[in-house]
């Protein structure tokens, strides 16, 4: 697995080793040692999430804060998306930027978010399936947001205006400077 770490300390890209022949792939899409040592810390992952979702979808910039905090490692199972992570820890340097990457099934590409950021991703295929880990349990007391749109974070989703759909309660986010980090 070849890992690069992002400009963002603490956040990596990971690329698995993809075995091809005429019958298909393989691939070791985690190994908790092989990603442990990636990294550089241990990870114990307690919950995986997936979703699908539509092309156009953008799924604003989610955290869990306090002791729910979360880190994550997320990936695409079919289709294509750009992946966003939000520096939202006070004292880094980088606080309030963000990188975006896009994953695919095609470049099985994973990210790893870890805690203290924000998390979102918008669909740039027909759908697509994505698929994360967790390294805390969902707490809903805990969650919280920013608006896909913060003018701070000025985020490129890599769509059209006119074909952003958001949910309702992430249009109600708040922009990073009255967040509740």
């Amino acid at each position: 697995m070849k890992t690069t770490e992002t400009k963002l300390k603490g956040c990596f890209v990971l690329e698995p080793i993809v075995f091809k022949d005429d019958r298909g792939y393989f691939f070791e899409s985690f190994n908790a040692n092989t990603f442990n040592a990636s990294v550089g810390q241990k990870i114990n992952f307690v919950q995986d999430n997936q979703s699908f979702s539509s092309k156009g979808v953008v799924r604003a910039i989610h955290y869990q804060t306090g002791e729910f905090a979360q880190a994550k490692l997320v990936r695409v199972l079919s289709g294509r998306v750009l992946d966003i992570a939000v520096d939202l820890r006070q004292d880094s340097s980088t606080f309030g930027q963000h990188i975006a990457i896009e994953l695919s099934a095609e470049n099985k590409k994973q990210l790893f978010v870890p805690r203290g950021f924000g998390h979102g991703f918008s669909v740039l295929s027909d759908t697509a399936e994505f698929f994360y880990k967790c390294d805390n349990f969902y707490n809903k007391a805990s969650e919280g947001g920013i608006i896909y749109n913060d003018p701070e974070l000025n985020i490129d989703w890599k769509l059209p205006i006119n074909e952003i759909k958001v949910s309702q309660k992430d249009l109600e986010l708040p922009t990073l400077e009255h967040a509740q980090l």
